[in-house]
């Protein structure tokens, strides 16, 4: 039975988000504060979480919870669900690491359908392993199997979907992904918007590593192509 921890500081909204994955045979833990679930993830990891971003007194406490989840595993599925539907908050939740991030007025169907796609994707990386599962473009190597990343020997800490994304680029140097080629491979169920933040945070992190790196090309209009040294 897949675990979900759910970390919402109104006690109405945490329960109903509870009854409703039970009713869909998740095993549910339900936190309404950053500490309390901290406390708990020191112990044993989720399956997958879903936060709030404000709890109680802290007002980004959902940011910090986050960073610190992504910092104790890369491969852990982390939704935000909050009422924060902000540019710039969505912007920020992506960059610290979450795969996904919703409106708390998304339908229970949908929020179902997000998880399930989740958890599709972290059984089919664990099961089966993949036949290309070394490539190297340049100076970037790609491990498909260890989910891992490396340029100019450097390793480059990617979320799983991050990972895929690249993946998806690299597979094909010069041929134009677009953003829905983008969600099919990083098996991710999202709006552009969502897409262009994961791009940008990609960028940032090969730049953190190489001031120099130049190989995501934006092609307006039409997606992101992979351009080989």
């Amino acid at each position: 039975m897949k675990r979900i921890a759910i970390v919402e500081d109104e006690a109405a909204i945490r329960e109903n988000y509870k009854d409703v994955l039970q009713q869909q045979g998740y095993q549910v833990q339900a936190y309404a504060n950053r500490p309390e679930a901290m406390q708990a993830f020191n112990s044993r990891l989720p399956d997958l979480a879903i936060l709030d971003i404000g709890l109680e007194e802290e007002i980004d406490g959902g940011f910090t919870l986050c960073q610190a989840l992504r910092n104790m595993s890369s491969t852990l599925p982390i939704i935000f669900l909050t009422a924060r539907d902000s540019d710039i908050d969505t912007v920020c939740g992506l960059r610290l690491g979450a795969d996904d991030y919703l409106s708390k007025d998304v339908s229970f169907p949908h929020l179902i359908a997000r998880i399930a796609a989740l958890f599709r994707r972290s059984e089919l990386i664990s099961s089966s392993p993949i036949e290309d599962n070394l490539m190297e473009r340049g100076p970037l190597t790609i491990d498909a199997n260890r989910i891992q990343v490396s340029w100019k020997q450097t390793p480059i800490e990617l979320t799983v979907t991050e990972f895929w994304m690249v993946h998806a680029m690299a597979k094909h140097p010069g041929h134009v992904r677009s953003r829905q080629d983008l969600m099919a491979d990083a098996k991710i169920y999202v709006d552009d918007s969502t897409i262009t933040s994961h791009v940008k945070r990609i960028r940032k992190k090969f730049l953190a590593v190489d001031s120099d790196f130049d190989c995501i090309d934006t092609v307006y209009g039409m997606g992101y192509r992979w351009d080989s040294l």
